[in-house]
């Protein structure tokens, strides 16, 4: 069923997967899933090339259609999108540079050591689980589906019921410019409906899980994966309390606290505070006025609408336990008529509240942080001792001489996956150097990233070949390097595109 989010009203979605429809897919994934990781990566991109190129042609046409199972607005939505194209051609670029392969040749000299051929192959088919709050960024053609792609994967989405009737358009759009590609029909599915989600992952074809979402069911994918007679990795990214400390430098002026609180108030309520990066807490020096300073640029905000019911009604209870756990509201904003309306909140809480179980160090997903005032840098190396591990964490400081900043961002550095000095952690670039990730519980894997160049990694696994025939090695290792690839053989760099 599909809801729209400003009024409550629903529509017929698309049926569910039956599991011989199921079966066939997954059929189609495995059988296609060794012609896929053989085709030159360079052909992959070109794949992921005219994806981008139908997301875009159909544009406004999801933009309309996402709005009105999201109530995220049509300038987020369009911008969204494009985005989306954006990352399809970025992950094809990385596919045809090659270098996530990391091919290493040790060549046998004269009654030397064996010729050996490292490289990276694809684990097979994946099962992506994309996310409620970015319907196309970490959608049906969102970063998991394009870098499992690019990585030489077939790919099966689940499709999200908080937004169903644009996930089964999406995964039209996606397997028509495929198959105008040229990729094999088993390339991408989609599949719909809870019994069919944890079919996938318990599906012995399938080889990795791509999920991103909440803890918990983040968690429960990972269990249920280690359960199967032969347990597959679950890249899970999920959510916790992104922390952000505004420094005694940053702090010295009225103008400092000013701009910290009302960037971390932006950020903090930007989507409605559906974003995995929120700021959910905010140190302050004591008596720097960065609480009275946030419920100020509260008062500029407009309030919106939660993706779903279920979101709105946990929202409403973390406000509730996060009251009983010892904050207090500072700020409240009016919230917006209809459905599934949220009113954005600051609070403020004693520093003592902030103990390992406290409801004050878990995630409330939605449009509410916490600001915390600490006494002096050995008690705030102590609360950040106290909090979890998350995706990311800021520093607003007094600039690039601010005693503070090294020792922060080597704490910091320890306990997130992101650290941002003088921004604010909503909004990921796509890029060669991005992180998206962190320590449990932010993800299940530390070491992946779901964004970025890197984010390949997760869906390949190394393989050596000892003297191997040349008639018998992968493309990718053969002396003629008929991919271009950059390559280290017999230690020294070669190879790639110029």
């Amino acid at each position: 069923m599909s809801r729209n989010p400003r009024t409550g009203a629903s529509a017929r979605g698309p049926r569910h997967t039956e599991p011989r429809e199921l079966a066939g897919l997954l059929s189609a994934a495995a059988g296609d899933a060794a012609r896929i990781a053989a085709i030159a990566p360079a052909l992959r991109g070109h794949w992921l090339r005219t994806v981008a190129d139908a997301l875009e042609e159909h544009a406004e046409e999801l933009t309309a259609l996402a709005d009105t199972e999201t109530a995220l607005g049509p300038d987020r939505l369009r911008g969204e999108v494009g985005r989306a194209a954006a990352q399809a051609r970025f992950y094809g670029e990385v596919a045809a540079e090659g270098g996530w392969l990391d091919v290493r040749i040790d060549r046998a000299g004269p009654g030397g050591p064996a010729d050996l051929r490292r490289m990276n192959r694809p684990l097979g088919p994946v099962a992506v689980f994309g996310a409620s709050n970015f319907p196309f960024a970490f959608g049906v053609a969102g970063h998991d589906t394009a870098s499992a792609l690019a990585a030489g994967c077939p790919v099966l989405v689940k499709a999200h019921p908080a937004h169903p009737l644009l996930s089964a358009r999406l995964g039209t759009l996606v397997s028509d410019a495929l198959r105008a590609a040229g990729a094999p029909a088993g390339a991408f599915a989609l599949v719909t409906g809870f019994d069919a989600g944890l079919a996938l992952v318990d599906a012995p074809e399938v080889a990795a899980v791509a999920f991103t979402g909440s803890q918990t069911a983040g968690t429960a994918l990972v269990e249920r994966a280690a359960r199967r007679p032969v347990p597959v990795p679950v890249f899970a990214e999920m959510g916790t309390v992104n922390p952000a400390v505004l420094t005694p430098a940053a702090a010295a002026t009225a103008a400092g606290v000013t701009r910290a609180a009302t960037g971390f108030v932006d950020s903090f309520t930007l989507g409605q505070g559906q974003f995995c990066t929120k700021p959910g807490l905010l140190l302050a020096p004591r008596g720097s006025g960065a609480a009275e300073a946030a419920a100020g640029a509260l008062a500029g905000v407009r309030p919106g609408w939660l993706l779903t019911e279920g979101i709105a009604a946990a929202y409403r209870q973390g406000l509730a336990d996060l009251v009983a756990a010892g904050a207090r509201p500072v700020a409240r904003a009016e919230a917006a008529d209809g459905a599934f309306a949220a009113a954005p909140t600051v609070l403020t809480a004693p520093a003592d509240a902030l103990r390992p179980g406290s409801r004050l160090l878990e995630e409330c997903f939605g449009p509410v942080a916490l600001v915390v005032e600490y006494d002096g840098t050995p008690h705030l190396r102590d609360l950040l001792g106290r909090l979890q591990p998350s995706l990311a964490a800021a520093v607003a400081s007094g600039g690039p001489a601010d005693p503070d900043l090294p020792w922060l961002v080597e704490h910091l550095a320890r306990q997130a996956g992101r650290v941002v000095v003088d921004g604010w952690p909503t909004g990921v670039a796509t890029g060669w150097a991005q992180h998206h990730g962190g320590p449990w519980p932010a993800t299940s894997r530390p070491d992946a990233t779901s964004v970025g160049a890197a984010a390949l990694d997760r869906f390949t696994r190394p393989v050596a070949f000892q003297n191997v025939p040349e008639a018998a090695l992968p493309e990718a290792l053969r002396d003629g390097d008929p991919w271009n690839l950059p390559r280290r053989v017999d230690g020294v760099r070669t190879g790639g595109r110029s």
